[in-house]
């Protein structure tokens, strides 16, 4: 029989390394997210169901998130061992400009509502990190807010194309008179997808003071105290609206648009123009033809079209269609470090990443948003490390596969 002592203190004590007090509790919150997933669930907690919802959600039965998402978690990383990977390098060129990770903050509407802080926060951090970060037409703080909060950040501005052509032609001027780098023009927005969870919440901007809200706030106090005593909610580019996010869109974004309108694009903005919405090969080719300098894979987060192609699977196809002539970015689905390594290989020169900065903001504010840079820049590293890579350039089609 195995003989069996009681433990002196001596040999108890080393043992005993209980983790650091953290008095500060969205300090203490966001120590313990480690994934994306992690700050989802603390975002989940701290914000009304609408609003989570809306940054949660995707269009009709969600069947092109799930799917962008099920990609990602079943394809295979394929690692080459004893390589010297002491020394890991993130560093990649975005527009022929040097971005210390290999993904740009997405553009996002009404990025105060999920925190009061809202795009100065992002914007502060993209500055701090690195990262280029797309302020969208339907930003809730204005271009030149923007622009003196992270005055060395690398700023885009996403455009939508208005029925009234002139208000465009004012945003970009704007635009560019607040230095901004580069034109996000999406093109997958004719009309507003049927975002269910929205319209089931009855959600609005701002939001309306109903029963059901009222009831919501008695559980998320501070997210409802920072709403009432801070700047009021609205849209910076906009006039004041109060309605559905989908009546809005169906009102203002202009159907009839085609390839053609990128001539009047083009009349109005001189700088790198970005095509952010493709989901076809042939798509591809034709708004490369027309000049765009990089173009991003996307189905709108799901939030579109249900059922959409999912854009990491095209990946490989449109690398191959436009070679050279223009930057192959993606987005939808992202959710670690991991995923954004996997898409690099496949082909693409970048990612975009936008519901998980925003999980990180509901969690906590700027700091949650760097919480979530700094878990994805790890998540890289480690996952470079560990398929035996050193740089951005040497990620290949050896290392994945799609299933």
């Amino acid at each position: 029989m195995t003989a069996r002592q009681v433990p002196r203190w001596s040999e108890l004590a080393p043992l005993m390394r209980p983790k650091p007090i953290v008095w500060d509790r969205t300090d203490r919150r966001l120590r313990d997210a480690l994934t994306i997933a992690d700050l989802r669930q603390v975002a989940k907690r701290r914000t009304p169901r609408s609003v989570f919802d809306y940054t949660d959600g995707a269009a009709e039965a969600e069947i092109s998130l799930r799917r962008a998402r099920a990609l990602f978690r079943n394809l295979e990383l394929r690692p080459s061992i004893l390589q010297d990977v002491s020394a890991i390098d993130t560093t990649t060129s975005m527009l022929g400009a040097p971005a210390a990770v290999p993904f740009a903050f997405a553009p996002t509407g009404f990025t105060r509502l999920m925190h009061h802080e809202g795009e100065r926060a992002v914007v502060r951090v993209a500055q701090r990190r690195g990262i280029p970060y797309a302020l969208s037409t339907m930003g809730t703080t204005s271009i030149e807010d923007v622009a003196a909060a992270g005055p060395q950040a690398r700023t885009w501005f996403q455009l939508y194309v208005w029925r009234d052509r002139s208000a465009g032609e004012d945003l970009m001027a704007r635009a560019k008179a607040a230095g901004f780098e580069a034109l996000v023009l999406t093109v997958d927005v004719p009309v507003a997808g049927a975002r269910l969870r929205d319209a089931r919440n009855g959600f609005s901007i701002p939001p309306a003071l109903t029963v059901k809200t009222v009831l919501d706030a008695a559980t998320h106090p501070a997210w409802w105290v920072n709403l009432l005593t801070t700047e009021t909610l609205t849209f910076a580019s906009l006039t004041e609206w109060s309605g559905t996010v989908a009546d809005l869109l169906d009102r203002l974004f202009d159907p009839t648009m085609t390839i053609a309108d990128l001539e009047w694009i083009r009349a109005s903005w001189d700088g790198p123009l970005i095509i952010k919405g493709i989901q076809t090969v042939a798509d591809a080719r034709r708004v490369v033809q027309a000049g765009a300098d990089a173009i991003v894979l996307s189905n709108h987060g799901g939030r579109q079209l249900d059922r959409a192609p999912v854009p990491l699977r095209l990946v490989p196809d449109v690398k191959d269609a436009i070679g050279d002539n223009a930057e192959v970015w993606v987005d939808t689905g992202i959710m670690s470090g991991a995923d954004i390594v996997a898409a690099l290989a496949l082909g693409a020169d970048a990612t975009m990443i936008g519901r998980a900065y925003l999980y990180g903001l509901m969690a906590g504010g700027e700091r949650g948003v760097e919480r979530a840079a700094d878990i994805l820049t790890r998540e890289i590293q480690r996952t470079m490390a560990l398929l035996g890579t050193t740089s951005i350039a040497a990620l290949g089609p050896q290392h994945v596969h799609l299933p």
